[in-house]
Formats: structure tokens, C-alpha cells, sequence
């Protein structure tokens, strides 16, 4: 899923009310069928959700290694190893580097830190805000393979992201986000042809 809407429309707001970061004001916020607006946010990724704020948010100090088992720290020990060797399977720049400390990355190498660092935790809805935000094309395409390979299986994905081309391309659906609320909603193949939607995000 691919959330849209202008700068203040409220996307970073929601992703964060979702994980918890953020108070909930009023509303209830349900994930598989159960209310989870009073829970804490290390409750809510025991549940399964897991967010990739905006900005990576790394331990920079830290190893790319430790910064990974960090991710994990809602789980039991035995299979936090199995994960490690997905993650650097998914990102062998990761692999390479899994000794370094994570502040000496760049800007690319970091956004697949802090995505790698979010999936240790098994999570069944993953909240990524702006993953592609000063990253270069060739990066960029490396963050969205990924994406599609996550929802391929079976990971639920919202994704905020000014490249909406791109993150509709690979979403199965959309959303349009204006003053915190949700205008328009529809499957991403439909969006992409939307007039209103060209006009307003895809530059067309």
C-alpha cells in the first residue's frame, strides 16, 4: 500500500500513530481485528509492526551487526542468526560491511541498515516513511526491488514516498492524504491514470 498527499498532509503522523511513536488523540487504531492504541510501541512490534522512520534514525556508533540484532530485541535468541543471513542475503553491501560501524555508510548503505534493522523483527505490517528521500536512481531502484520482494512475500508494506510513479508501480493499492484525511482510495493501476492524481503527484 502507498500513501500519498502533500507536504503537512499528515503521512509521517500516521505512520507514527500506527507504530506508536505518536499519541493517539482520539480514534482507535486496530491491527488483525484487535485494538492496539493503548499499547506500547515494543508492544506493538511484538504484534508485528515495525516502522522505518524518516531520516534512517541509526545507532551510528554502533556496528552494522549489533545495529541489526537491535531489530530483534522483541524475540527470543534462537533464530536471530537465520535472520542476520536473510538480511545480509538481501543487502551483500551489508554483508561486507557487517563489522563497520554504521555511522561510516552512506546514505544508501544506511536506508538498508535501518530497513534490515526493522525486518529482524518479523514484522507483518512494515511502515516505511520516505525510503527513497536523497538516495541516487540507481539506489533508489535497489530500495524499491526490495520492497517488491517483501510484498511478493507476503509482507505487509505502507509506504510513504514522493516517488509516486515508482511506489504506485509497485503497490497494490493507494492512497491520497489531504489535511489528515484520506481522499481518495483505489487500487495503484487506477491511481496511476487518475487525472487528479497525475496532476497533483506524478507530474503529468
Amino acid at each position: 500500500m502507498v500513501l500519498l498527499g502533500s507536504n503537512g498532509a499528515g503521512k509521517t503522523t500516521l505512520l507514527r500513530s500506527i507504530s506508536g511513536l505518536l499519541p493517539l488523540l482520539n480514534g482507535t487504531i486496530s491491527f488483525e481485528q484487535r485494538p492496539i492504541e493503548r499499547l506500547s510501541p515494543s508492544e506493538r512490534v511484538r504484534l508485528g509492526v515495525a516502522q522505518v522512520a524518516e531520516g534512517r534514525q541509526i545507532f551510528a556508533p554502533l556496528a552494522v551487526s549489533d545495529n541489526l540484532r537491535l531489530g530483534a530485541f522483541a524475540r527470543g535468541k534462537s533464530s536471530i542468526q537465520a535472520n542476520l543471513d536473510q538480511i545480509y542475503a538481501m543487502f551483500p553491501a551489508l554483508s561486507a560491511k557487517r563489522d563497520d560501524l554504521a555511522g561510516g555508510l552512506s546514505g544508501g548503505q544506511q536506508q538498508m541498515l535501518a530497513i534490515g534493522r526493522a525486518l529482524m523483527a518479523n514484522p507483518k505490517l512494515l511502515l516505511l516513511d520516505e525510503p527513497s528521500m536523497g538516495l541516487s536512481p540507481l539506489l533508489v531502484r535497489s530500495i524499491f526491488e526490495v520492497i517488491r520482494q517483501l510484498r511478493e512475500r507476503g509482507t505487509t508494506v505502507l509506504l510513504v514516498e514522493q516517488n509516486a510513479v515508482s511506489a504506485l508501480k509497485i503497490a497494490d493499492r493507494g492512497y491520497v492524504l489531504a489535511s489528515g484525511s484520506i481522499v481518495l482510495a483505489d487500487e495503484a493501476k487506477n491511481l496511476l491514470n487518475n487525472a487528479q492524481v497525475q496532476s497533483a503527484y506524478l507530474g503529468r
